[in-house]
C-alpha cells in the first residue's frame, strides 16, 4: 500500500464509497468493438472533468467548515471554561430535562443515601471540586482508540489538559486542520500548547483519477515536546553491563530508549517522499491518521457525551449494527453453498439481483 494513500476513514464525510470488485470481474473494455472503445474513452475523459469539479467542490466544503468552526468556537471556549472551572454556570445553563425513569431511580437513590448519612455521626460533606475534574483524561480513558495509546505515567500529564481544539487551514493555503492540546502550567513539559498538523489534498491523482473519492490525509507533522529534565515519558533510561573482551572487566552503561506513551503521538512517522513505506509503518501512519480524523470528527465536537459515555453507546451501537449485517451474510453464502443444484427454479432465473449497498 502506497503511504499516501493510507487514509482509513479520513475522508470527509460523504465522501463517496467504493464497492469491492471480485479480482474475477472481467475486463469489459477489452472486449469491446474499437469504435464502441473509442467512444467509451471519451465518456473517461467526462468522468476525469467531473472527478475535477468534485475535487473543488469538496475544497468549497472546507472553507466552509473553517467559516462556521468560527461560530462553534465561542461555545468550546465556554465548554472549556466550565471544565477549568473558570467559569460557574448559572441555575439555567444547568438545567437538563432528564427521563422520568431517570428521575425517579435518582430520587430513590437519594433516599438510600440519606438514610446512610443519617447513621453516620460526623459525617462531612464532599468538597466541592474545581470544574470537571479529569474531563479529558476520563476521555482518553473511555475510548478504545484512544487508551490503546494511554500508559499509566501518561495520565497525570493528561490531567493537566484544559482543551483540545481544531484549527483549520486559512484561505489560499495549502488544506489542512491542525489539533491543539492546551494544557495549564504543569511539572512535566515547558509547552502551554502541544500541536499536530494534518496536510490534506483534494485533487485527483493523475495516474488514477478515478480513486478520487474525496479529501485524504496525505502527511502530519508534530511538534517539538520541551520536557523538564527527567520528566519524559516518552524515552526511559535503562542500565546494560558490558564486558570488555580482552581484560574481562565489566562497566554499566546508561542509555535511553524509546518508551510507550501517548505523548509519541507529536512525534509521528514522516511519509515517503518516494511513497515507499514498510508494512509496520504503513500501518501506523494509517493508524495516525484515523486517530487525527476521529479527534477532529468525533471527539472535539461531541466531547460531553463521550465523558458520560452516551457517544460510546452510539458507537458501539452501529459496530453491533455492521456485525448483525455481516452474519446475514455470512449465513446466506453459507445456504447457498449447501443448497442442491437440484432444488434450481427456472422461474427465478430472470430475477433481478439484490440491491447494492454501500457501506
Amino acid at each position: 500500500m502506497d503511504a499516501n494513500k493510507a487514509k482509513g476513514d479520513q475522508g470527509m464525510p460523504g465522501a463517496g464509497g467504493q464497492v469491492d470488485r471480485p479480482d474475477s470481474f472481467p475486463n469489459m473494455e477489452s472486449m469491446l468493438p474499437k469504435a464502441v472503445k473509442r467512444r467509451v474513452h471519451a465518456l473517461k475523459r467526462l468522468q476525469v472533468q467531473c472527478g475535477n469539479i468534485e475535487a473543488k467542490f469538496y475544497e468549497e466544503v472546507h472553507e466552509l467548515e473553517r467559516k462556521y468552526a468560527a461560530l462553534y468556537q465561542p461555545l468550546f471556549d465556554k465548554r472549556r471554561d466550565i471544565v477549568t472551572g473558570t467559569v460557574e454556570p448559572s441555575d439555567e445553563e444547568c438545567e437538563w430535562q432528564s427521563d422520568r425513569e431517570e428521575e425517579e431511580e435518582l430520587a430513590e437513590e437519594l433516599k438510600k443515601k440519606a438514610a446512610v448519612e443519617e447513621k453516620k455521626e460526623d459525617a462531612t460533606p464532599e468538597e466541592d471540586p474545581k470544574g470537571i475534574p479529569e474531563f479529558w483524561l476520563t476521555i482518553f480513558k473511555s475510548v478504545d482508540m484512544l487508551s490503546d495509546l494511554l500508559q499509566e505515567h501518561d495520565e497525570p500529564i493528561l490531567k493537566h489538559l484544559k482543551d483540545i481544539q481544531v484549527k483549520f487551514s486559512e484561505p489560499g493555503q495549502p488544506m489542512s486542520f491542525t489539533l491543539e492540546f492546551h494544557f495549564e502550567s504543569n511539572g512535566f513539559f515547558n509547552n502551554s500548547v502541544l500541536t499536530k498538523i494534518y496536510k490534506m489534498k483534494s485533487e485527483a491523482d493523475a495516474s488514477d483519477p478515478f480513486s478520487f473519492e474525496g479529501p485524504e490525509i496525505i502527511d502530519c507533522e508534530g511538534c517539538l515536546i520541551d520536557w523538564h529534565k527527567g520528566k519524559d515519558v516518552t524515552v526511559k533510561t535503562i542500565k546494560k553491563k558490558q564486558k570488555h573482551k580482552g581484560r574481562g572487566t565489566v562497566r554499566t552503561v546508561t542509555k535511553q530508549v524509546p518508551n510507550d506513551s501517548f505523548f509519541n503521538f507529536f512525534n509521528p512517522i514522516k511519509v515517503s517522499p518516494d511513497g515507499e513505506m514498510d508494512e509496520d509503518s504503513e500501518i501506523t501512519l494509517a493508524t495516525d491518521f484515523e486517530i487525527g480524523h476521529f479527534f477532529r470528527e468525533r471527539i472535539v465536537p461531541r466531547a460531553v457525551l463521550y465523558f458520560t459515555g452516551e457517544a460510546l453507546e452510539d458507537d458501539e451501537s452501529f459496530e453491533e449494527e455492521e456485525m448483525e449485517e455481516g452474519d446475514e451474510e455470512e449465513q446466506d453464502e453459507e445456504g447457498d453453498d449447501d443448497g442442491d443444484e437440484g432444488d434450481f427454479d427456472p422461474k427465478k432465473a430472470d430475477a433481478q439481483p439484490a440491491e447494492c449497498k454501500q457501506q
